[in-house]
């Protein structure tokens, strides 16, 4: 088993297990990936998903190089299947194309060691990252006449400043994880030791809140972000009028006033 997946306190946690390989993506781990965060995303226990990497070496490399060789099939017939059947006939990169599962429960990316080309295109697709001091990053495709495919060059672009994102694109450089917490590209670095407490611990901060308003909130973030500014506000106020009327908004002013913990049941 390539994935490892577990539920506790209301964080399933979801960690990638091929050290050998620098916990690099085959096509059979790509599948168990997604199959895990479906399973999160589909759990009404589970409020927050932390996915993170096997060891202290490595969050992932991206795609395993030796097994995802240019396959005999046309890219222009592959291009037009589903994503299953292309990424079986070599379009791979779909499937770390997070977008197709509708994941509005908040990701947070652990990432411990290597998170290069399509790892950081994973990492990148998460709601915040925190590494640890032995984290380093880098979209180094262009070094070996490819390009990050997924989503490395609008999300990176989107996390750090235009000009360190076309250097690290461009040159393919790698930063280490001061330099990244200091760019915005990461919130926190803690030592390696201390990664996945400090991943829970925020984990379990999130799971705390209204599990609703807290989807809610990263719908509303990815739904307006790219909108004209009186668009957003727009469906800003649907997304609060959806809200209002909630059990757990009733629940959450019930417990401030009453000076106590609120009881959320995600309805």
């Amino acid at each position: 088993m390539t994935i490892h997946y577990s539920v506790s306190d209301h964080v399933a946690t979801v960690s990638l297990d091929r050290p050998e390989a620098l916990n690099a993506l085959d096509l059979d781990s790509l599948k168990d990936l997604r199959a895990a965060l479906a399973e999160a995303r589909d759990d009404d226990e589970v409020r927050v998903i932390v996915l993170t990497g096997a060891g202290r070496k490595s969050f992932c490399v991206g795609a395993d190089l030796k097994n995802t060789l240019p396959p005999s099939t046309s890219f222009s017939s592959s291009f037009v299947r589903s994503i299953d059947r292309a990424a079986a006939e070599g379009i791979y990169v779909r499937l770390m194309d997070l977008t197709s599962l509708r994941l509005f429960k908040p990701v947070i990316g652990a990432i411990n060691g290597y998170c290069l080309g399509g790892g950081l295109e994973l990492a990148l697709q998460c709601d915040l990252r925190i590494a640890s001091t032995e984290a380093v990053f880098g979209l180094p495709e262009a070094v070996v006449a490819s390009i990050p495919a997924v989503c490395g060059i609008q999300t990176l672009q989107k996390a750090v400043p235009s000009a360190i994102a076309m250097k690290m694109l461009l040159t393919g450089c790698k930063i280490d994880a001061a330099y990244a917490e200091r760019i915005g590209l990461i919130s926190d670095v803690v030592e390696p030791e201390a990664l996945m407490d400090k991943a829970r611990e925020l984990a379990r901060a999130i799971a705390s809140n209204g599990p609703l308003a807290v989807q809610m909130i990263k719908k509303v973030a990815e739904t307006s972000s790219n909108v004209p500014l009186a668009q957003a506000l727009e469906f800003t106020e649907l997304a609060w009028g959806a809200m209002r009327d909630s059990e757990d908004r009733v629940e959450g002013r019930k417990a401030f006033a009453e000076k106590r913990k609120p009881q959320f049941k995600g309805r």
